[in-house]
């Protein structure tokens, strides 16, 4: 009888990435893999350790898999991931944990055990980092940036395009980084292309993690001119701030995030902006917050997510004067999504009584629930559609939008 083993991942699409290739070894290897860790005899636990409160959710998933253990309803625990990877000497904190196991390499060829639904993927490109943000313990995690083969990633696209899933999602910790590990300057263009003509029945080809220090303009050429390739750019700029940025070792400046705001917005029309925003980081004032808020109001971003700064050791940042209180990292967080939310009612509202292409992902108490363009899996808003005829999961319709949400959309499927 085959050994039952359970997996639990958490964190970002790339653990997900790591956590399918190990599990498609594991299969080979003789394992069965199922869905109901009560069913499993091995618990797998992929763990993410980038900030506080992902390490308290990886070490609160372990603690619940230990009472599991204790009470007879698994025999072992393999504690996988950056967690292991960051702490080498978690075996003497949590003794009941079997094995632990740090992070996978890149060039991984033992196929996918896929976790995502049917319709979509991701592709990792590259691992690691060439930023060194201060407040980034990425690097120390992951190492320095390594790019996969062109080959190996070509191989994969193929076997995607084969599955006849309907997006590939292009993820890394900042894919714009993709061949510099080899050459000075990024290679990501020339990859897109090749993707793109391998990939003839994919429907959207997105692409998450842009730093804004090197988006060129032959890419922004390439995602206005290739209709696969989503209007979308995840253009995490973290502040706006000058002091701020330099302290975080962002190497752009305020005029250049907005010049490369309105340059994208010029090139792409229609384009969906998301971006990622740090509060409450070290010596942060009253007066560099009021700027970051107002370019939130101003920016006027498709999508937005704001992180609380997360004081992590083994970073330049955690050693910083002017440490700010929970308190008031709370309080700005509060103000930044209460200012984003009002911004994202209005850009949803210019949507009410156009049609869009909307990816369908499910059904849901009689209607059918779907991504735009504009909408990343797991992160972004939803569309929701009702039709009179029977929809597809995991295919393309068209879609009136009939009433608009703060986050979300609503529609009628066209006949």
């Amino acid at each position: 009888m085959r050994h039952k083993l359970g997996i639990l991942t958490l964190g970002c699409p790339r653990n997900l990435v790591d956590a399918e290739a190990l599990l498609a070894r594991l299969k080979s290897k003789g394992y069965s893999i199922v869905d109901d860790m009560a069913e499993a005899e091995t618990a797998l636990v992929n763990t993410c350790a980038f900030i506080e409160e992902a390490k308290r959710e990886s070490v609160d998933a372990i603690l619940d898999l230990i009472e599991l253990k204790k009470k007879g309803k698994l025999k072992k625990i393999i504690v996988h991931g950056c967690l292991s990877q960051r702490y080498r000497d978690l075996s003497k904190e949590l003794p009941e944990v079997d094995a632990f196991v740090g992070s996978l390499g890149l060039n991984h060829e033992s196929g996918r055990f896929a976790l995502t639904p049917k319709h979509y993927a991701y592709l990792k490109i590259c691992e690691g980092c060439v930023n060194n943000c201060s407040y980034c313990i990425i690097p120390k995690i992951k190492g320095k940036l390594k790019s996969l083969d062109e080959g190996s990633i070509i191989r994969r696209v193929k076997r995607f395009n084969r599955e006849g899933i309907s997006e590939l999602n292009i993820i890394g910790q900042d894919i714009t980084g993709f061949g510099m590990d080899s050459l000075p300057k990024s290679r990501l263009a020339g990859l897109i292309s090749k993707i793109i003509r391998n990939a003839p029945d994919i429907g959207w080809i997105r692409l998450l993690y842009l730093n804004p220090e090197r988006i060129s303009d032959e890419l922004l050429g390439l995602i206005r001119s290739q209709e696969q390739v989503c209007k979308y750019i995840d253009l995490p700029v973290q502040h706006i701030s000058n002091r701020i940025l330099k302290l975080m070792n962002r190497r752009v400046t305020k005029k250049e995030i907005i010049s490369l705001i309105h340059k994208i917005r010029k090139v792409i029309p229609g384009v969906s902006l998301r971006t990622s925003l740090i509060v409450g980081f070290p010596s942060e004032s009253d007066k560099e917050f009021k700027e970051l808020l107002n370019f939130v109001r101003e920016a006027r971003f498709e999508r937005l997510g704001a992180f609380i700064y997360s004081r992590e050791e083994g970073t330049a940042a955690y050693s910083f004067k002017g440490q700010i209180s929970k308190e008031i990292k709370q309080q700005r967080f509060n103000a930044v999504m209460a200012a984003q939310q009002m911004v994202s009612a209005g850009v949803n509202a210019g949507f009410l009584g156009k049609n869009m292409r909307v990816l369908i992902e499910e059904k849901q108490d009689g209607a059918y629930i779907g991504r735009s363009q504009a909408d990343a899996p797991e992160v972004d808003g939803l569309v929701y559609v009702n039709s009179k005829r029977l929809l597809k999961i995991g295919k393309f319709t068209e879609v009136k939008i009939t009433d608009t949400l703060e986050y979300d959309l609503v529609g009628e499927a066209v006949n």
